[in-house]
């Protein structure tokens, strides 16, 4: 953990790897939110709170259908973007899509992912960057309802 923060129904949790020069290099800040009430409801992860590498399309919660649309910005050199489209249901990704070249200062990114569930299921799509370091070095993650 690269550090946390709580306030009210919101927590956020910087996580990230460990670089060969000992330093840690943030990966995401992962968004979570308690579901339910009660002084023990459990907390739900609803998507990353990134400023150098964001997913924000589609917003947390939507309702979206194949292929989708994702996107938002990204800060860095060379970087190589992936997404996934994964479903508790499976073993492994719904959908794939490799990969978008980026670079620059909050430049824009988008994609088309192709993915194959039923209407209703809840996915969670996820988009990394790395190779320079490490096979994932950043990351993105969103959650949205096949409609």
């Amino acid at each position: 953990m690269a550090g946390s923060t709580v306030s009210g129904g919101d927590a956020h949790v910087a996580v990230g790897i460990k670089r060969p020069d000992g330093t840690i290099s943030r990966a995401a800040v992962i968004h979570l939110v308690p579901f339910g009430s009660g002084r023990y409801a459990p907390w739900e992860v609803v998507g990353t709170d990134d400023t150098t590498f964001t997913l924000d399309r589609p917003p947390y919660g939507s309702t979206v259908s194949s292929p989708v649309s994702v996107g938002g910005v990204i800060t860095g050199v060379d970087e190589s973007i992936r997404v996934r489209v994964h479903t508790l249901r499976a073993q492994g990704p719904v959908g794939v899509y490799c990969c978008r070249a980026a670079g620059g200062t909050r430049s824009p990114w988008s994609a088309g992912v192709t993915f194959h569930v039923t209407s209703g299921q809840v996915i969670t799509i996820a988009a990394a960057t790395g190779g320079h370091v490490a096979a994932v070095e950043r990351f993105a993650v969103t959650g949205a309802r096949v409609g």
